[in-house]
């Protein structure tokens, strides 16, 4: 069972300890120890790796000895790419019998309740005090978090060529820390969407206390019932959660509301080539996240007419990011724990560490994308206006 499933993964540097003392590896020397403690622990792992070692490590009955960054990262490596067939018929069979949750209005709402109403107390242990649960921008390697996630609205705001008077609608806000960095610093009125309850109360809260709330306006509601009129459109970290076969619809939403000459971000984790979220992620953390590809991507655009204007993709930003947020998180472990137990401690343990290997071994990336209409002739002509003192 242990040669299938170490063939499964590319044959990857990693040990197993056994229950009855025995240590199974391959030629390479591990980064990392598996400790099985019983045979009914094996076969589960065996029967089925990719939903299973989540959940035996989340429980306490798989430890990991070693680097379990450097074990995932390995694990990522020797995973299937396309035209490689890695990934047994029982694995795949897994995939298509999973059951995804929707991401209808109702979906939606569940969904994004079940990650992001865990508690603005703790998320504030681990995101820093921006409270900005997306990736940041670092300028330099030594630019700390919060200066880097400053450094990414501004980043975002010089994208959209933000100018004072405008109005903007972002969707998908989270804390509202952009929508209040936008008001603050480039002058313009925000509208922005988002249907955690817990997340629009904490940036109402924080708007107020900034003395923001004038410019500033926090809707608990779904990016779908977005209406009106605005100069640009913003959306960071809410793709997502769309999931895929709403991409036209949204494509209409922001032709509907984004005025002629305006401008529009999307930033979103994505893929290189499409193929189903984690399944231990899909049903633990992030329930119904899909990230796309680019040419998922462009059923949002190419459809509402729009034109694409420009792609960055900063994947290496979010790994790091994801290093900032899992040393923070540790340091903040005994406090999750009191909040809510050990096997959740695990599992997020489990978790960023994950998130982060996906993105040093390019498993997922991080795309910006700006676009327009495609009749606006008011674009810049260089990419001077975004690294300008």
């Amino acid at each position: 069972m242990l040669q299938a499933l170490f063939h499964a993964f590319g044959d990857p540097p990693v040990e197993f300890a056994l229950w009855n003392g025995e240590r199974v590896r391959t030629d390479t020397e591990p980064v990392a120890t598996m400790h099985i403690p019983d045979r009914a622990t094996l076969v589960r792992l065996c029967r089925d790796p990719d939903m299973q070692f989540g959940e035996l490590y989340s429980d306490g009955k798989i430890q990991v000895e070693g680097d379990l960054g450097r074990l995932i990262e390995v694990l990522y490596q020797g995973a299937a790419h396309p035209g490689r067939n890695s990934i047994s018929a029982l694995r795949k069979l897994s995939h298509w019998l999973h059951r995804r949750p929707n991401n209808s209005l109702l979906g939606s709402r569940e969904n994004i309740h079940h990650h992001y109403d865990l508690g603005n107390q703790f998320y504030s242990l681990w995101l820093g005090d921006t409270m900005a649960y997306t990736c940041a921008y670092f300028p330099t390697p030594e630019t700390p978090l919060d200066q880097a996630q400053l450094a990414k609205m501004e980043h975002v705001c010089r994208k959209v060529q933000l100018r004072p008077g405008q109005h903007v609608v972002e969707a998908g806000c989270g804390w509202g820390s952009l929508a209040l960095y936008m008001a603050r610093h480039h002058g313009v009125k925000v509208t922005a969407f988002n249907i955690s309850r817990e997340q629009i109360a904490f940036a109402r809260e924080r708007a107020k206390a900034e003395g923001l709330d004038h410019s500033v306006e926090f809707v608990e509601d779904d990016y779908r019932n977005i209406r009106g009129s605005f100069d640009a459109f913003v959306s960071v970290g809410m793709l997502e959660h769309v999931g895929v076969e709403n991409y036209p619809g949204l494509g209409e939403i922001i032709r509907s509301c984004l005025q002629p000459e305006g401008l529009g971000l999307i930033h979103t984790i994505g893929r290189n080539y499409w193929k189903p979220m984690h399944r231990w992620i899909d049903r633990r953390i992030f329930p119904g996240a899909n990230p796309p590809s680019l040419k998922q991507m462009m059923d949002i655009f190419e459809q509402a007419g729009f034109s694409v204007l420009d792609v960055e993709n900063i994947r290496l930003h979010y790994a790091k990011t994801l290093d900032w947020w899992w040393q923070l998180y540790e340091q903040s472990r005994d406090k999750v724990a009191k909040m809510f137990d050990e096997n959740f401690v695990r599992m997020w343990r489990l978790y960023l560490a994950g998130s982060r290997a996906a993105f040093t071994t390019g498993e997922m990336q991080l795309f910006q994308v700006v676009f327009s209409g495609s009749t606006n002739n008011r674009i810049p002509m260089t990419r001077e206006h975004l690294y300008r003192p």
